[in-house]
């Protein structure tokens, strides 16, 4: 779809946060610059941001090559987190899902940024952007790196630790495109481990049936094997020096962004309530939990509370029961936590959609609440 430069709007300032895909599949985005491609000019409105972009890569991919942190999820044009409106300028519009874009606002000049090429000089008005982001932002870079160990936590989720070649400077709670060896599979995975551990990346990750990335933990990858690490990614990620309660949620997977997140505040000497809720389905899908009672007696004001959804009788739990956003719903209300509330939830899409109208209900202000849907892989 060619489209041609629209008139200007009044500017639009969204401050939610959006979601940041963590398991679905990613192209072989180039992180150097090309040398033969026609280059043009763009700039973003209403933060009057500038960069160059080339003929042939995405309006995205040049902003994360110069290390402009824009608004993203998924980076395919399913989930309309870089949706922006075309001030002026030629670009075309690769295939894209009218779930993100619908016909009516396409023709109104709204453009995903991931899906769009330029052709001539062009300016966009950004209609969600975070400043924090765009002043912490971090160019993304390839790291070749080797398989160190992988370690089953439950019978569908698995650690995955790999070395790589050089430091990578990333921001707790944010993801990397992973690769392995022979360039076949990509995936996005968030780190679990805190950013202080530069060149050692912890990712936990569950297994789906016939994953083609997650198939390879049992047997096909091995200590030794090459993979590459693209990143980092994501929005998602810990704010400092901030004073009131911090409420981590997740499930599944969803683990390994909010351990990140944890390490790291526990690193920074900050102190903060927290409030860590995971939910799972029996008690054999709960994992780290010596670890948590440790952090429990540690911290000054933590608790960490599992919910399961489906317990069995073998169980003998007498902990919380019930889907996790329920969970979070009750202890808001009993708890009544005072000062401002930074909120991280994780996991996958369900969970999300039903906890983030739980925590607004409870008064966490949208522009404290940070999310990372992870979906399964499209292709």
């Amino acid at each position: 779809m060619m489209l041609k430069g629209a008139a200007k709007a009044a500017p639009f300032h969204l401050q939610t946060s959006e979601p940041v895909g963590a398991s679905r599949p990613l192209p072989h985005d180039r992180v150097e610059k090309m040398t033969d491609a026609q280059v043009h000019r763009v700039r973003f409105e209403p933060v009057g941001i500038e960069m160059e972009v080339e003929e042939g890569e995405t309006v995205l991919n040049a902003a994360f090559r110069q290390g402009i942190s824009l608004m993203h999820g998924c980076k395919e044009g399913q989930c309309g987190s870089c949706k922006s409106k075309l001030v002026d300028g030629d670009i075309e519009l690769l295939k894209y899902s009218t779930f993100a874009l619908p016909d009516y606002e396409s023709e109104t000049g709204h453009v995903l940024l991931c899906r769009t090429h330029v052709y001539s000089d062009v300016s966009f008005e950004l209609l969600n952007y975070d400043e924090d982001l765009l002043s912490r932002a971090i160019a993304v870079k390839a790291f070749p790196g080797r398989v160190t160990a992988i370690t089953a936590l439950t019978s569908d989720i698995r650690l995955l630790e790999i070395e790589i070649e050089r430091p990578m400077k990333f921001w707790a709670g944010q993801y990397v495109d992973l690769t392995v060896g022979d360039g076949g599979i990509t995936r996005a995975f968030s780190m679990a481990n805190a950013p202080s551990e530069a060149t050692r990346l912890r990712f936990i990750i569950k297994k789906y049936p016939n994953g083609a990335f997650s198939s390879q933990l049992d047997g096909g990858l091995a200590a030794g094997d090459i993979v590459i690490a693209k990143g980092p990614y994501g929005t998602c990620f810990r704010r400092e020096e901030r004073p009131g309660p911090m409420l981590l949620i997740g499930g599944g997977s969803g683990m390994s962004p909010l351990w990140s997140i944890l390490a790291d505040h526990i690193e920074s000497g900050e102190q903060r309530p927290v409030r860590f809720f995971y939910g799972a389905r029996t008690r054999a899908d709960l994992f780290y939990l010596d670890e948590l009672s440790a952090i429990e007696a540690q911290l000054n004001d933590f608790k960490f509370v599992p919910a399961l959804s489906d317990a069995a009788g073998g169980d003998k739990w007498d902990g919380e029961t019930g889907l996790v956003h329920e969970v979070v719903s009750r202890h808001l209300r009993e708890e009544k936590l005072t000062g401002p509330i930074d909120a991280y939830a994780c996991g996958p899409t369900p969970m999300i959609d039903a906890v983030l109208p739980i925590l607004q209900v409870n008064g966490v202000e949208p522009d404290h609440i940070y999310f990372d849907k992870f979906t399964p892989a499209v292709r």
